[in-house]
Order: C-alpha cells, then structure tokens, then sequence
C-alpha cells in the first residue's frame, strides 16, 4: 500500500516526516484507546499509564465523542447553527462535525484546528465537505487565538459576523493554569457575534482527585501538559454567556439520547453549552 507524500518509516512504524514519534500526543493516544492505528510506541505507553490510572479512559474518551454528536445535533438542528470552528479536532473519526451537522444542514461550514502532522495529513485527506457546504483545516495552536481567528483560510470558510458554534472538546485540559487558558478562550468568545455557542468538556478534578492526580502524573514524566479542574474552574470558560439547561454537569448527563444514564458520573468529564446574549 502506498503511504501519504512527506511521510517516512520511524521504528518500523509510518509518520509524517519531522513528527517527533518519542513524545506523546493527545490526539494519538485518543486514537488508540478507541482501537485506531495513528499511533506510535509512545502515545501506546502513555495511553497505557491513563488506563492504568484510571481503567475506564477509553469509555470516556467514547463519551466525549458522543457529547459531541448530541451537541452537533442540537446546534444545527434546534439553534440554526451553519458555521463551526472545532479546535482539537483529533485525529478524523467518522461522523466528524461536518458530517452529522451536513445531515441536517448541507449548507454547513466547519474549521477544523489542530496542531500535529498526523491530524494535517488525514484531516486534509478525510475532512472532505459535501457539494453545499465547506470545510478547511488549520494546522494551528488553541494558545495563540490571535493567530487562528486571523488565518485567511479561516476567515475564507467562515463568516464571523454571523453566529458560530465553538467547540472546545477535551482539549483545554492541555494548557496549563500559567498560560492563562480563561484568557484565550475569552480571546475567542470576544471575536464571535450575538447568537454563537461554546461547547466545552473538561476533565474533573472532583470525581476522583487521586485517578485525576495519577493521569496528571504520568502526563508530566511523559512531557505532556493534563491539567484536570474543578466545575467552578470549567464554568469561568463560559465567561457571561448564558448556559443552556441543564447547565455544566457530567457529560454522560448532558441530553442523553435515550434514558438518562445510571451513574452519569462514570466518564470523569464536565461538560456545557453556553449561548452569547
């Protein structure tokens, strides 16, 4: 089988060429607890201490991607949302954004925001939008939202005085406190008009503060930034905006399709929609 142009064989295993395979990503980690093969030595070692820390990881990282779908849905279906700005899109799982929000809305336009040569070769590849709407993919940091809000393909593929929905999942948990991540998310939540939302999921320190401290460990020998944090912490992201019921709870809690889960607190994750006055 052919392989992607720019990549090269790195112990035994494909990477685009100049990906550092001895550090880990979150991207690729996601990838590999939900049985995915974009993923290298490192990312297995450091997904393998998570689940060691916290054995229910990958029925969590399933309940972020189905937050998610529910989300898309809500957003497209019952809010009128055409336009999404996803940042830490994640290596492509299919249905991506633009696929459940085009079911509903062909017209739909989505960015896609990551930061690793894993994600930009099969984002570019896989992302592909149908004949109505328009998707781009921007190889970008979340840190520097200067920086992604003024990218012209950006400003090419979305229209930023009309409402966008923000998507933010499982992603702010890798900035660390000194980076100020209230601010960076104020940073965008200020560019976006009247009438767009923010979806944010992020790790919670309460449900269980020693799991939480192990995955924050092993992070930290690996060079990784896991920053789990308490509801009043997640909810500051919202900033003023008005959270739509039933507020920030677990993410299993969040609209569930179908019956309300038994122990909605099993996924380790706070999780909220928010919609800007």
């Amino acid at each position: 089988m052919s392989q992607p142009s720019g990549v090269g064989n790195v112990d035994g295993e494909w990477a685009p060429a100049g990906i550092d395979t001895s550090v880990a990503h979150s991207a690729r980690m996601y990838d590999y607890w939900i049985g995915g093969k974009d993923n290298f030595a490192a990312d297995r070692a450091m997904g393998d201490a998570f689940v060691a820390a916290i054995p229910s990881i990958r029925t969590m990282a399933r309940e972020n991607r189905a937050f998610m779908h529910r989300v898309v849905r809500y957003l497209t279906g019952s809010a009128g949302i055409r336009q999404f700005l996803d940042l830490g899109t994640g290596i492509p799982t299919r249905p991506n954004v633009h696929e459940i929000a085009q079911v509903i809305a062909p017209q739909t336009r989505v960015a896609y925001v990551d930061h690793d040569p894993i994600v930009l070769t099969h984002a570019r590849a896989l992302m592909v939008s149908g004949t109505e709407g328009q998707t781009v993919y921007l190889d970008a940091d979340m840190r520097d939202p200067g920086r992604i809000l003024a990218d012209p393909e950006l400003t090419a593929t979305l229209d930023l005085e009309q409402p966008v929905g923000l998507l933010l999942i499982a992603i702010l948990m890798l900035v660390a406190d000194a980076d100020d991540p209230w601010e960076k998310v104020a940073t965008l939540l200020d560019a976006l008009p009247s009438g767009s939302y923010v979806a944010i999921t992020h790790p919670g320190q309460e449900f269980d503060p020693e799991a939480m401290a192990g995955v924050a460990a092993a992070a930290g020998q690996g060079g990784m930034t896991l920053v789990p944090r308490v509801r009043d912490d997640v909810t500051r992201f919202f900033g003023d905006w008005e959270l739509v019921e039933p507020g920030v709870v677990p993410v299993m809690a969040w609209r569930p399709d179908g019956e309300p889960p038994v122990d909605p607190n099993a996924a380790y994750y706070w999780s909220g929609l928010a919609r800007k006055p």
